[in-house]
């Protein structure tokens, strides 16, 4: 779940718009290695997004685990990764902050992107944009010298990525920020010589300073990364519908299951914060239109309470003879000062009334095979609802992301 505050969204325009972005591609992408969002709605002073749980936990764990990966599991992970980047582009859709962390693992093991709150959307051939953004070790060159940038950017994040899981760092590194954006506009590429000649080659390829020049930054786009020797032993159809099995799958004992993230945020109490700001009514037009719910829901909800109507046939005279005329039973118990009274008659005894006929319309109900069962009486749920657990996701500390 993701909480927004209305009140701090507002105070900047970029925030506002990247907000708006991130609620509508959540909408819009679907995708099999990309979240589903489930319901987004809004209180007077924050806003919501329930996205999917996804219970295997962050990329990121794994890496802090096993250190670095095998050539193997890297391939696996990039592959699935680069056929979710290559979606989001054709959309027009710029990611802008692919890292370690908001990479997701489901139950299966297999990738979902998450965290679309730096996309931007509308980056068509030719057009570029200039917000300074993303996570410094996995910025693209282009974006820290503000000099325009288009989706050239995700193909360099996914190559400092690539280091990152083959050798346990990203490619460019220093003590502060500034050293680390020094590094990444000025100093060579080290590869170490355990990487293969195809994994050396990739990743020369993904981290040309040079945009245009860049692997997947020509028409081609994820097409391009995807034809790399690296990849030659991945079935992409296969990987698409996911009938490849993950390098890793998730030991879970429950859907609910949180063993995969840190226990640090997993053992806090979740508290909200308080909702106790008032925006104007003006401020408010922003978030007209905020509420989603997923399809797959209401799908779901419209069978559960569905049901088929019965079919009647057209009206029918009494005369038809089809429709035999009896005599109407009741107790004149039941019908007081209808022809008799409870002091005239016996009341343990049915009387018989012949009932008069003549036009009145009665219902045709032959054509349907078994008779309406009464409908049950709807009771109040007063059971306990069950809580969801959401665990908070371990983030880079906050000097590394900038978003201005």
């Amino acid at each position: 779940m993701k909480v927004l505050k209305k009140a701090m969204i507002v105070r900047n325009a970029k925030d506002t718009a990247h907000t708006k972005a991130e609620r509508n591609i959540l909408e819009e992408v679907k995708h099999p290695f990309i979240v589903d969002l489930i319901y987004a709605f809004q209180t007077g002073g924050k806003l919501y997004l329930i996205l999917e749980y996804l219970s295997g936990g962050e990329l990121f764990m794994q890496l802090e685990r096993e250190g670095i990966f095998m050539e193997d599991t890297a391939c696996f992970y990039l592959a699935e990764i680069s056929m979710a980047l290559g979606h989001l582009h054709q959309k027009g859709i710029i990611y802008r902050d692919l890292k370690p962390e908001n990479i997701m693992l489901n139950h299966q093991g297999h990738v979902k992107l998450t965290d679309f709150g730096l996309c931007k959307e509308s980056i068509h051939d030719g057009t570029v944009t200039h917000t300074f953004c993303g996570t410094i070790e996995y910025m693209a060159p282009e974006i820290l010298m503000r000099s325009g940038h288009n989706r050239a950017v995700d193909w360099w994040s996914l190559g400092a990525l690539m280091y990152d899981m083959l050798t346990g760092a990203p490619p460019f590194t220093g003590e502060n920020r500034k050293k680390t954006i020094d590094k990444i506009l000025k100093c060579k590429l080290n590869l170490p010589p355990y990487l293969t000649q195809e994994a050396r080659d990739l990743l020369k390829k993904l981290l040309k300073r040079n945009a245009a020049s860049r692997l997947g930054a020509g028409p081609g786009d994820a097409g391009e990364v995807q034809a790399h020797p690296f990849f030659r032993h991945i079935n992409w159809e296969e990987l698409l519908a996911r009938k490849v099995e993950p390098p890793f799958k998730p030991l879970l004992q429950s859907e609910e299951d949180v063993s995969q993230f840190d226990s640090k945020f997993t053992r806090q109490t979740p508290v909200d914060s308080p909702d106790d700001s008032t925006l104007s009514e003006s401020a408010n037009q922003v978030f007209l239109g905020f509420t989603y719910v997923a399809p797959s829901v209401l799908e779901s909800v419209k069978e559960k309470f569905s049901f088929e109507p019965k079919i009647r046939s057209p009206r029918r005279f009494i005369g038809s003879p089809r429709t035999p005329v009896s005599p109407v039973k009741f107790s004149p118990g039941d019908f007081w000062g209808r022809g008799a009274s409870a002091s005239t008659a016996n009341p343990q005894t049915p009387v018989e009334y012949p009932m008069e006929t003549s036009g009145i319309e009665q219902m045709d109900v032959t054509m349907s095979g078994e008779a309406s069962a009464p409908l049950p009486i709807r009771q109040p749920n007063s059971g306990p609802y069950k809580k969801q657990a959401f665990p908070m996701i371990s983030k880079r500390p906050e000097h590394l992301r900038m978003n201005l």
